[in-house]
């Protein structure tokens, strides 16, 4: 069944069932949150677009009505979507999105890399972790060192373009925020657990060996931690942080291949 939803501004979007790939796996809501949510990203679905009511929507989505209220709830929990009586259920401006939230991030990812995207992660990780490796170069205690040592053995031991490669790399990141001793700085490693992911995957892709090229870098911040240099700390994560920028970016011009646009069959 084909669908089509109208903008205010009298702007249409159509299209035909897709699968999805990650939140969806949990539930029949997760999966119409994830397709909806991809789709409002990648502009398919621009902001102020008023979906078909809910008895339309749910038809042609081929779901229950509660499925789509679950999802409709997903969305405007995460800032995407804005419901309203007598109004019906909008997409919200891009400035009101979660920016952090775990599925926004990735769907982002998901929909289309891009560069500004890029930039803005990389800019938010340079004021957050060269602090936090001064911070833990000053602060941490034997075991939290002991945590960083062992993330980058494993990462040392990690195959290239494997999935350890990415969870080790993120293991060590996080133990550093761990170890700088501000109870929000490590809660932030939580938060940007997928932007982070997603970022060391986008340098494996560049170039499979990264991970094996980033090892001196990750080891100088390790050291610096090591001998308590806070301002070593700071400048060789700074440095470690600047190489993977450059290797995303490379990643985000390789060639892409994407499926046509579609939604419901």
């Amino acid at each position: 069944m084909r669908l089509r939803l109208v903008a205010p501004q009298g702007k249409t979007v159509s299209g035909t069932r897709r699968s999805s790939k990650t939140y969806s796996k949990r539930s029949l809501h997760g999966l119409v949150a994830h397709d909806l949510g991809v789709r409002i990203i990648s502009g398919e679905l621009p902001a102020e677009t008023l979906l078909p009511s809910e008895a339309d929507l749910s038809i042609a989505l081929d779901v229950s009505r509660t499925a789509l209220r679950e999802a409709i709830k997903v969305l405007a929990a995460k800032g995407l979507l804005e419901s309203k009586p007598k109004v019906g259920t909008r997409v919200r401006a891009r400035g009101e999105w979660n920016m952090l939230d775990p599925d926004v991030l990735a769907w982002h990812f998901e929909a289309a890399p891009v560069e500004d995207l890029v930039e803005s992660l990389f800019e938010m990780r340079q004021i957050i972790e060269p602090s936090g490796a001064a911070m833990a170069a000053q602060r941490r205690s034997k075991a939290e060192l002991a945590a960083i040592q062992e993330a980058f053995e494993a990462m040392e031991q990690a195959p290239s373009g494997s999935d350890a490669v990415v969870a080790t790399d993120l293991r060590f990141h996080q133990a550093i925020l761990t170890a700088s001793g501000n109870q929000f700085m490590g809660s932030l490693g939580s938060l940007i657990e997928t932007a982070l992911a997603v970022s060391f995957r986008l340098s494996s892709s560049a170039r499979p060996d990264a991970h094996v090229t980033s090892l001196p870098g990750h080891k100088a911040v390790l050291r610096a931690i090591e001998k308590r240099d806070p301002e070593t700390a700071r400048s060789a994560m700074r440095r470690l942080l600047k190489n993977a920028k450059a290797d995303v970016l490379a990643a985000l011009k390789l060639p892409k291949k994407r499926e046509p646009a579609a939604f419901y069959n």
